[in-house]
């Protein structure tokens, strides 16, 4: 339990485009925010299909609370490791917050709330803790190849609930994005490959 949550319970800075996962429904969702013709902001969805690859960044990764109860993400967080903020409201969830990359998606923020993802980035850190060491100042990169699902009985009767299956392929120099002169993320994928100007060739050759 290296995250610190407890997640068998019963129960912000500069807002980063967000890669969202569905546990329902067992999707990774790309959202991105554009301002339509009349200048009013507004959203769109997608669904990347697996397998998916990309760098996490773990250095820097927070925990703590998450709550949506006001319509928009409200977070308290902590980096992994430091002292848990005291939960805000009855609304908030144990939560965690990560910076993600590749070159289709571009600097991204993967956080989320639920038991089933919880437990399987709980994992996936503890696979980077024992990992860490032997590679020094690298980034992990995480590819997800399947989902998995997770059956919880209820007084509402059998719920089913999915979870990433990931792991660490391999690790890489500090890309691009993590760097603090990133691009904007790309536009909403049209098909065609695209590498981020002044991408590395390393971040070519793993995404």
């Amino acid at each position: 339990m290296a995250l610190g949550l407890n997640v068998e319970s019963k129960s912000s800075g500069d807002i980063l485009p967000i890669l969202k996962f569905d546990a329902k429904a067992g999707d990774f969702i790309r959202q991105d925010r554009f301002q339509d013709a009349s200048g009013a902001w507004t959203k769109s969805e997608e669904e990347i299909k697996l397998p998916l690859k990309f760098a996490a960044d773990f250095e820097n990764m927070e925990v703590g609370w998450l709550s949506f109860a006001s319509g928009h993400p409200d977070f308290a967080m902590t980096r992994v490791g430091g002292e848990m903020p005291n939960r805000p409201s009855p609304d908030h969830k144990q939560a965690f917050r990560i910076r993600l990359t590749n070159n289709d998606l571009g600097l991204r923020e993967l956080s989320g709330s639920s038991k089933t993802l919880l437990r399987a980035m709980d994992r996936l850190h503890d696979e980077y803790v024992s990992q860490s060491a032997a590679n020094p100042g690298k980034f992990a990169v995480v590819e997800v190849t399947e989902l998995e699902t997770t059956k919880v009985n209820t007084p509402q009767g059998e719920l089913r609930f999915k979870s990433p299956v990931w792991h660490i392929a391999s690790w890489m120099d500090t890309p691009k994005a993590f760097q603090g002169d990133a691009e904007p993320a790309p536009a909403p994928y049209s098909g065609e490959p695209a590498m981020p100007e002044g991408g590395s060739e390393d971040d070519a050759d793993l995404f």
